[in-house]
């Protein structure tokens, strides 16, 4: 866990990375707040906290007294949302950087690729 991010946060991050990488799919039951609670020995008000942010943010879906579910769609939507914060807060001050560097954008992308290569 993430010490800088609210517990609720992080549990609601965790689920959407089971969605983005195909452990949890859509249509599929997401774990119960029960469940969480006792995986990362969390209050359960906080692991419902987590999957009430998901609910909120139309990932998740309540069917009454079975539980949450994956909505159809929900993994595009948090890699878009993923997406454009990853631009927002890692290339957008990347290219600002750049450019009070004095670094033009060929020179960046082939920065880009020499990183790329080497990972």
């Amino acid at each position: 866990m993430d010490a800088d991010r609210p517990i609720f946060r992080q549990v609601a991050a965790l689920v959407e990375q089971s969605i983005v990488d195909g452990s949890l799919a859509e249509d599929a039951q997401a774990p119960s707040t029960n469940e969480l609670a006792a995986f990362h020995r969390i209050n359960p008000a906080t692991a419902a906290k987590g999957l009430h942010q998901l609910l909120a943010d139309g990932i998740l879906t309540k069917r009454r007294g079975i539980g949450m579910f994956v909505v159809p769609g929900a993994r595009e939507k948090v890699i878009q949302r993923r997406r454009d914060e990853f631009v927002a807060d890692y290339l957008r001050p990347l290219v600002a950087e750049a450019e009070t560097l004095g670094i033009d954008r060929t020179q960046l992308h082939r920065m880009l690729d020499d990183v790329g290569g080497a990972a």
